[in-house]
Formats: structure tokens, sequence, C-alpha cells
């Protein structure tokens, strides 16, 4: 089951969407604990990336801390690793 490790990223929602694609999930109202929640594959796990607790509308172009979810740690860092690279 994915979770939060700690590891995050800071970047704009438009940035995400070149790199990894469309969220998986979108409600830029600021109502819910998140607005944007994305999810890639890295090696042979699944990761989700999302904002969390801004609750209020995030700007396309805004930089934001995203968390960043997976089974383990040390699966966090490996995806921190490969947001970064695909960022680029």
């Amino acid at each position: 089951m994915s979770s939060f490790h700690g590891i995050t990223i800071t970047t704009t929602v438009n940035k995400l969407i070149e790199a990894i694609g469309e969220p998986m999930w979108e409600n830029n109202t600021g109502e819910d604990k998140s607005n944007y929640d994305f999810s890639f594959e890295v090696e042979d796990f699944e990761v989700f990336v999302y904002d969390w607790k801004e609750y209020r509308r995030i700007g396309p172009n805004e930089p934001i801390e995203f968390h960043i979810g997976t089974d383990t740690r040390m699966q966090s860092l490996i995806a921190l690793e490969e947001l970064r690279k695909l960022l680029k």
C-alpha cells in the first residue's frame, strides 16, 4: 500500500503534466486535502505524486511542494531521482 515517506519535490502542475502526463484525479478547488493526484511507474512499482493540504486553488505554473507516495522509503527516493530526470 502506498504511503508518504517524507520525500517531496517542488515543481509545477504544468511541469508534472509534461513529465508524467495528465493527473489521474483533479479537483483544483482547494476544498480537498489534495487538488491533483498523479501516478506513474518506475522500474516495477507505482508512484503517486500529489499536493497536500494547500486548501486553495493552485496556479498551473506555481511552484508547489508535491508529496511522493510509494510502498517504501527506498522506492520514494528512487522515484524522486526519476522525477528529477524527467523534469529537466
